[in-house]
């Protein structure tokens, strides 16, 4: 456990918003955590897991604990149909993909280059490419924060949605994920329907073909946020009901949406580009010039620039389109979470 007072939050979350935190604590192992919010020191104070930080946006400094889930390990098992795979809620998504393909194993290789721990993927539910992270989730481990004792959850109970999941409802703020497992076939199966990967030939295509495809779509598509601080899709795909989508359609024939349950999921970025906004840039946030749905800090971006920028993206798409943007990225306060509506009353 490695404790560092009064530090700048920037290197820790990919907006690289600089930002300060009370306290900063990194914890490495389970009993760390129990440690950690067992401590008179900090017992009272606000607390915050973080992971890589790749998707929160720190609105003011934190007045609080943040926490670092730094717990890492991975094992793998086999049965005859299935490699299993336990892996520490601290490990780095990216590298875990790349990783279980130098091992033989595929079925990850549509969620290349989500960047992130892995303990992050199930409260997002992560997806891209036509896969998501309940797909292939087998358990996700946790520490339960009221009685600081560990339990396992399984898939079902983890309620995964589209980007969403129990750690966002009735887990939220109760629980910290330790460790998920992912259960992968070993007959494998390659997942195509996304634009330019349905041109490969599913008899003959490559779980390592099929990874290279991905790294070089988001590569061409998404900014590095090394290099320009960003969280990556800002906003969430819109969910409108079939009716309204026809409606749409009447006035933008080429409408990008498809049919889900509940009617059709819209292409966000296609909103916001059609809405003529990219580039659109206020003090230091820009809507990124290449993909709309990301907006980006250019080296000098404020916290309030990013707010700003999103509250304007949300209300030029609902003039254009009636159509409400919800943010994907977490928004954190002073000491705890809200959204861009409670920001902005």
């Amino acid at each position: 456990m490695k404790i560092q007072p009064s530090c700048s939050l920037k290197a820790f979350h990919t907006f690289a918003i600089d930002v300060d935190a009370k306290r900063i604590i990194s914890a490495e192992t389970c009993q760390d955590l129990i440690d950690i919010y067992q401590s008179p020191d900090w017992q009272q104070e606000p607390k915050l897991i973080l992971g890589k930080g790749s998707n929160v946006l720190f609105c003011e400094n934190y007045d609080g604990v943040v926490i670092l889930n730094q717990i890492t390990g991975k094992t793998v098992t086999e049965s005859g149909e299935y490699y299993r795979l336990h892996i520490g809620a601290g490990e780095d998504w990216p590298s875990l993909v790349r990783w279980s393909l130098e091992q033989g194993i595929s079925g990850l290789e549509n969620l290349a280059m989500i960047p992130g721990c892995a303990g992050s993927a199930p409260i997002q539910n992560i997806g891209a490419y036509g896969v998501e992270l309940k797909d292939i989730c087998d358990y996700v481990d946790v520490l339960d924060l009221e009685t600081l004792t560990e339990r396992r959850l399984t898939k079902i109970e983890c309620q995964f949605g589209y980007r969403d999941s129990v750690f966002k409802k009735a887990l939220h703020n109760r629980v910290v994920i330790t460790a998920i497992g992912l259960k992968l076939a070993k007959s494998w199966s390659p997942q195509l329907s996304y634009g330019s990967l349905s041109s490969f030939e599913r008899q003959t295509v490559t779980s390592q073909q099929v990874y290279d495809a991905v790294c070089n779509i988001r590569s061409s598509k998404l900014p590095d946020p090394t290099k320009l601080g960003n969280a990556g899709s800002f906003f969430k795909n819109p969910i409108v009901s079939t009716e309204y989508y026809e409606q749409l359609q009447l006035h933008f024939p080429d409408l990008s949406g498809h049919k889900v349950e509940s009617g059709y999921k819209l292409a966000a970025g296609w909103l916001i580009d059609r809405a003529g906004l990219k580039g659109h840039q206020i003090g230091g946030a820009q809507v990124h010039k290449q993909q709309a749905l990301v907006i980006v800090n250019l080296g000098n971006a404020s916290a309030r620039d990013i707010v700003n920028l999103a509250q304007y993206v949300k209300e030029q798409v609902m003039i254009k389109y009636g159509v409400s943007l919800e943010h994907e990225v977490r928004f954190m306060a002073k000491n705890e979470e809200t959204n861009l509506d409670r920001l902005l009353k």
